[in-house]
């Protein structure tokens, strides 16, 4: 067990994911690092075995997720209706760059993350030539309500008078019940702040998820990731009420059977397991 505070840690499902990106082609080489190979062959071992015992893809969950989210953060942003964007805990996610190559100066993108993860890949960035006043890797604790860390000081550097969208993939599944909610609360505020909000995650519902073969890959998933992982919603009604709940005007849930750019993934079983949860300000 490593001594080193949670800050200095990077857990190997970012370096894992990462790798995982540039293999299906949403990343860019500048992205590889040594750990996020070898990881991902180890993670690759695992989810083959997770596939066999449930039917599960893992693969096709984590590109559902991913490409869903994606596609709604980008009709948003073609709609006028988006110009500012935070990921957080973004790990080795290649969405900043993307969105960068497809929009430009349209739009400013700020990567956050704990401060291992952050310095990682504001390295790596950094040495592609990728970073610049509009797209900026920094600091940030989701779990913080002050304090140069927190999502309201990121959140001052950015333009007040434009639409700001604010990302949480793959995070809010290792909080807890009562801290997801301190999370959602937390971001409410910050996108109430600015003319346009939305919040982007990725979603799984317990009436979706409690059959033998998910159950059986959750716990599986859980030993990889050394934590255990919580489903926060009973279906989409449940979702959309904690939204209203944590200060959100309105909620959307996004199926990835039903969205242009995951249809195809969602034949897939495990593709057909997440959704796009959007809540607006």
């Amino acid at each position: 067990m490593s001594d080193k505070p949670a800050s200095e840690r990077i857990s190997p499902t970012a370096y894992a994911t990462g790798q995982m990106w540039v293999r299906h082609g949403l990343s860019h080489p500048a992205f590889v690092t040594p750990q996020g190979e070898r990881l991902d062959r180890a993670f690759g071992l695992l989810t083959r075995l997770t596939q066999r015992l449930s039917g599960v893809s893992l693969d096709a969950m984590m590109l559902a997720r991913h490409k869903g989210i994606d596609a709604v953060l980008a009709q948003a942003i073609d709609a006028g209706q988006v110009a500012q964007v935070i990921e957080i805990a973004a790990g080795l996610s290649a969405r900043g760059w993307r969105m960068r190559q497809r929009y430009g100066d349209r739009i400013t993108y700020i990567e956050t993350d704990l401060p291992a993860m952050a310095a990682t890949k504001r390295t790596l960035l950094e040495r592609a030539g990728f970073l610049g006043e509009r797209h900026r890797v920094l600091e940030l604790d989701a779990l913080a309500d002050k304090g140069s860390r927190s999502l309201a000081a990121v959140s001052r550097t950015l333009d007040p008078e434009r639409g700001t969208a604010i990302i949480t993939e793959g995070l809010m599944n290792y909080l807890d019940p009562g801290t997801a909610r301190a999370v959602w609360r937390r971001i409410a505020r910050v996108l109430k702040q600015f003319p346009n909000g939305l919040y982007l995650t990725d979603a799984y519902f317990v009436s979706d998820n409690r059959n033998v073969g998910m159950l059986a890959f959750g716990a599986i998933l859980q030993v990889f990731v050394r934590g255990r992982m919580h489903v926060h919603f009973a279906d989409a009604g449940d979702a959309c009420a904690k939204m209203a709940q944590a200060g959100f005007r309105e909620a959307q849930v996004y199926r990835t059977q039903d969205l242009d750019a995951t249809r195809e993934i969602a034949r897939t079983k495990g593709g057909d397991r997440v959704c796009v949860l959007a809540a607006r300000t």
